[in-house]
């Protein structure tokens, strides 16, 4: 039993515990990192991440994270959070969003502004017209623009800590799982997904 195998099922069960699944990724970071270097990343990281959920909400948050996933080329994460938008969105709308997950992660090859066009009228679609400004500016600080406050100041962190998920992701070819976030562990929300999926003709 190596250290590696270790807290690989350590990381595994910690994200059971948080989201209800253990991601594909995380052997991949492990690997990547080493056994030491993960304890530490996901230590330095995801309160943080916790912390952005709760100050900016969780489906700005989710949606920042797609933005940069997309402008990253990585299909995993961007199939992760879009999912768990589109949880969130059922949940504290009642409908569905405009667009499933697995059609937003195709976007990943889409020219910056292309992508932020296609984002922005997704989100005008489904009636979140205040988070479209937010669509820009991730997008400017995953290009490398500076953050102006502390909301920006906490995208930029999901973009330093997506931008190694994102490239961990790409070049394994890690294959979408669930969503990223603990609404994923409510099965009868999920149930009612599917049904409204698949009676929309997008299962």
């Amino acid at each position: 039993m190596s250290l590696e195998w270790l807290v690989i099922r350590l990381l595994e069960s910690m994200c059971r515990m948080l989201w209800g699944f253990a991601p594909r990724m995380i052997p991949h970071i492990v690997r990547r990192l080493g056994p030491g270097r993960s304890v530490f990343w996901f230590a330095a990281n995801m309160p943080r991440l916790l912390l952005t959920m709760h100050v900016l909400g969780p489906l700005r948050t989710h949606l920042a994270a797609v933005a940069i996933s997309l402008h990253n080329g990585c299909t995993y994460c961007a199939y992760g959070h879009a999912f768990a938008l589109e949880l969130i969105y059922l949940r504290d709308r009642g409908h569905l969003f405009p667009v499933d997950a697995r059609t937003i992660a195709t976007w990943q090859d889409m020219a910056p502004r292309a992508l932020a066009r296609r984002l922005r009228h997704v989100l005008e679609d489904a009636g979140l017209h205040a988070e479209t400004l937010w669509v820009d500016r991730t997008l400017a600080l995953a290009a490398g623009s500076r953050p102006v406050d502390r909301d920006e100041a906490r995208i930029a962190h999901l973009v330093r800590m997506l931008g190694r998920m994102n490239r961990i992701a790409v070049e394994a070819g890690v294959e979408p799982d669930e969503a990223q976030n603990p609404v994923n562990k409510n099965a009868g929300l999920k149930l009612r997904y599917a049904q409204l999926r698949a009676a929309s003709g997008e299962a």
